[in-house]
């Protein structure tokens, strides 16, 4: 019987040892999507305690301990700190298969030297010991991303937001990792949310170009922002859609749609396909002229629990997987791009694993020597970032694609612990590479699995996005 979680944990063969011990574990990590504040990065936040640092806004132990009955008041209410990890480490305790079991037990060794399993017997040992680690004053936001090797951080950014903090990072000489905005116009997609005609009024002052009355109008206050992000660094976007809708419509009707909810009319659900269509068509090309890569999170149904939404709001662990994607649509938006010569670098999220098979042969229709696989694949997202997802996302990749280019993990988060996830997931990717050699399938060319393995854990992401770190 194998160690729980030893040095050689989920690797299963001598080729899957060397691959990560040799190539994938020192390799550095480059976090291209999170949504780490990065206001805590430039004020180097110090947390009082394993909570604030391990459960707050974490959404997905959220939904694990409503599944183990426990009461809100030790999630999102008003139970101390000590309390809601008492519950959490008795939940953890009996996480058998849950990924999160994995991801909280690698965060405890590799931050905070506990070698033990985390189980409500445990608790104060934990509690004890991650809280004296983390009153040590080198023991910040910064220390954790330096500490996990990390060389680059894209947070996730609104249009109107001044980027103050990542300009304060930026000019701090004493901290070297790169913290670049991402742009995410989601607010100014989402023309039937309730509060999409106050945004556009924060939308025209930062622009500064006075009322937003016309979707040419709108557009162009994005396209302004865009170049101010430009100015600071930015070099992607990120969409998180519902699902990728197409159905085109003049540019007189889109102004008919627009102005129509000016009005207060509420939109049919045509109307609202046609207006984001445009709109995500205008954003593909803006990215395409700035030469961003565009990243599109789709096959998500968010916000379920409408009594609990009103009472916590969104990003709380009410959403799950949208079951209707139409892959027709997608490779339509990604062709009307194309055929003006304005498809930027792409990058498909779907949510839902069942779309793998129609990603990887929509990825072949747009591939050329623009960059090596120009259409990408993202990595297994959300409910799929655990072993299963991970291993079908990668060899649905392989079979139909380019696995070699792909550009690997991100967190996804908004914890400076997540960073394990690309230690989880590259002892997941050495493994089924060790498995495909030891079976004969693929040769022990270790030349060649070296390149493979270190690009696919840093170094595509660093040439596919033109990150500035070679």
């Amino acid at each position: 019987m194998k160690a729980f979680m030893d040095k050689d944990f989920l690797l299963e063969t001598e080729t899957a040892k060397k691959l990560y011990h040799d190539y994938a574990e020192n390799t550095p990590i480059l976090d291209y999507h999170c949504h780490i504040n990065p206001k805590e990065i430039a004020q180097d936040r110090h947390f009082d305690n394993i909570t604030q640092v391990w459960l707050g806004g974490d959404h997905y132990k959220w939904r694990f301990m409503r599944s183990c009955g426990v009461e809100e008041k030790y999630i999102t209410g008003d139970a101390s700190d000590y309390e809601k990890f008492c519950k959490w480490a008795e939940c953890l305790g009996k996480a058998i298969g849950n990924p999160l079991y994995h991801w909280s037990h690698l965060e405890l060794r590799k931050y905070f030297g506990y070698q033990g399993n985390l189980n409500k017997k445990t608790a104060d040992e934990v509690w004890n010991l991650c809280n004296a680690k983390l009153q040590d004053p080198a023991t910040s936001a910064r220390s954790l991303i330096k500490d996990s090797n990390v060389t680059l951080i894209c947070t996730t950014d609104d249009p109107i937001d001044s980027l103050e903090w990542h300009k304060m990072i930026a000019e701090d000489e004493t901290f070297d990792v790169k913290v670049l905005p991402a742009w995410r116009p989601d607010k100014a997609m989402n023309i039937e949310k309730p509060d999409f005609p106050a945004y556009l009024e924060k939308l025209a002052a930062v622009s500064g170009l006075g009322k937003i009355d016309s979707f040419a109008k709108l557009t162009e206050a994005l396209h302004v922002r865009m170049d101010f992000f430009a100015s600071m660094g930015c070099c992607v976007s990120d969409h998180g859609l519902e699902y990728v809708m197409y159905a085109p419509a003049p540019a007189e009707r889109i102004e008919e749609i627009f102005q129509k909810r000016l009005s207060g009319a509420s939109l049919t659900k045509e109307e609202e396909i046609q207006y984001k269509t445009a709109f995500m068509l205008d954003m593909g090309r803006a990215c395409h002229s700035h030469d961003w890569v565009m990243q599109l999170h789709y096959g998500c149904k968010r916000d379920n629990n409408t009594r609990m939404y009103e009472k916590l709001g969104p990003d709380t662990g009410y959403d799950c997987i949208n079951n209707f994607a139409p892959s027709a649509d997608m490779a339509n938006f990604l062709d009307a791009l194309n055929q003006t010569d304005e498809l930027p670098r792409t990058i498909l999220y779907s949510l839902n694993p069942n779309d793998n098979q129609s990603i990887g042969t929509i990825l072949g229709c747009f591939q050329n020597s623009d960059a090596v696989a120009k259409i990408q694949q993202g990595s297994a997202w959300w409910f799929n970032d655990h072993k299963t997802g991970m291993q079908d996302q990668m060899i649905s990749l392989a079979n139909l694609g380019y696995l070699a280019g792909f550009v690997g993990m991100l967190t996804d988060s908004r914890s400076f612990l997540s960073y394990t996830r690309h230690e989880y997931f590259r002892r997941i990717l050495c493994n089924l590479l060790g498995r495909w050699v030891e079976n004969g399938e693929y040769p022990e060319d270790y030349e060649t699995l070296e390149e493979i393995v270190k690009n696919i854990s840093y170094y595509n992401a660093v040439r596919y996005f033109k990150f500035p770190l070679e």
